[in-house]
């Protein structure tokens, strides 16, 4: 039996991901501003689901819910940051205060509780690390530039996590989703930045167009991928990311292809930059 701390988990990936472990006989520790939401999601988990109130930009309540995690169920094998916000709008268009808002909660609050777990997970030798990307956390388009840098941060410090625990026993995974259809693109998950600068009307514009004429008709299905994540606990055999959906597999291909294009056609240039001998 697993058990599972889940960030997010009112709605979206997160309460999927809780609704499949429990299914499984597991147990979760589902985290959320309104821990309420959960229960009335799922009212007939039992004594298996234990649902807290955490902010993830809130570091008394990160520890408190830890604690609790540990007092209930003594132990945490699996940690799913699935917390997390969009915004889209061009980089010149993205004010200060917006992109630090994402970064708060994409970045700063899969660290915070990171950091919180991991010493539980090291004591005992053992654990998984589920970080929430995105296919954006590899590939970047026009107007979600902002978001895809919290992704890519994401990416950066799931990475180099694999390689630090790996000795310690413990995995970690980056999960890049294409589009799902989940309520990512309602205003409660997305916001767009205040400012609207014509000139990028063919770009950013764009994804804002795409964002409010694609919601709820994304080709991912959600209860796949949380099937996916949660059959992660018992692979030993994980990649530094996996991605999820054709969108998000065909596009990092095609970029993989491209920077291989790229390397090739300035491999001269690139070479020529040491020292000579």
């Amino acid at each position: 039996m697993t058990v599972w701390f889940i960030t997010g988990a009112s709605r979206g990936f997160g309460l999927e991901i809780t609704r499949e472990a429990l299914s499984r006989g597991d147990s979760v520790v589902a985290s959320a501003r309104n821990p309420q939401a959960v229960l009335d999601a799922i009212p007939d988990a039992a004594d298996r689901l234990l649902a807290v109130a955490m902010d993830v930009g809130d570091p008394a309540q990160i520890t408190a819910a830890v604690d609790a995690a540990i007092a209930r169920f003594g132990r945490i094998d699996a940690l799913v940051n699935n917390a997390g916000r969009g915004l889209v709008g061009s980089v010149e268009e993205t004010s200060d205060e917006e992109i630090r808002a994402i970064f708060d909660v994409n970045v700063f609050g899969l660290l915070a509780i990171t950091r919180a777990v991991l010493p539980h997970m090291r004591s005992r030798g053992t654990g998984l690390v589920v970080n929430l990307s995105s296919v954006g956390g590899f590939v970047a388009w026009p107007g979600w530039g902002a978001y895809a840098a919290t992704k890519f941060a994401v990416e950066a410090l799931s990475e180099a996590m694999t390689h630090e625990l790996a000795p310690l026993g413990i995995r970690s995974v980056a999960i890049e989703p294409g589009p799902f259809r989940t309520n990512f693109l309602d205003g409660s998950s997305l916001a767009f930045t205040r400012d609207v600068i014509e000139d990028y009307a063919s770009t950013a514009g764009a994804a804002r167009t795409w964002a409010t004429d694609s919601n709820y008709g994304q080709q991912g299905d959600p209860l796949k991928a949380a099937k996916i994540i949660v059959d992660l606990a018992d692979r030993q055999d994980l990649p530094e990311r996996i991605q999820l959906g054709a969108n998000a597999f065909e596009d990092v291909a095609t970029k993989l292809a491209r920077t291989a294009r790229d390397q090739e056609t300035w491999r001269t240039v690139s070479l020529s930059a040491d020292f000579d001998g």
